[in-house]
């Protein structure tokens, strides 16, 4: 597959990783957390238009990834689940606890957001 969704995708899995291996501070945290709400929302929109050429159709981030699941474009992984949420919280609400907690967890979110841009190029 390829789009220009996928390429903005590409580019901005490798912004967060650069940003995750800064020492952290207040900034580099929350320059983290906007650059892991911009691959989320390049993930499941990628995974919309893949979708979308299998003839399947999906219109919310929690529809796209359970079709990428039944497409073998990601595991079955909790992960996703839980980055459904920290996607909602980190973009709907502010709390320095919830951005700490959110920011852990971003380097898990970063390998499975590459196994899911792998699976899209082949």
């Amino acid at each position: 597959m390829s789009s220009p969704v996928l390429e903005d995708f590409k580019k901005i899995i490798e912004l967060l990783t650069e940003v995750l291996f800064l020492d952290k501070t207040a900034i580099v945290r929350d320059s983290a957390i906007k650059r892991f709400e911009l691959c989320f929302d390049l993930a499941w929109k990628s995974i919309k238009i893949y979708a979308s050429q299998e003839r399947l159709e999906c219109g919310s981030p929690r529809a796209c990834f359970k079709i990428a699941f039944q497409l073998g474009l990601i595991e079955h992984d909790e992960k996703w689940l839980k980055m459904i949420d920290d996607r909602n919280l980190s973009a709907h609400l502010y709390k320095e606890e919830h951005s700490d907690h959110i920011f852990s967890r971003l380097p898990e979110y970063l390998e499975l957001f590459k196994k899911l841009l792998a699976k899209l190029q082949q």
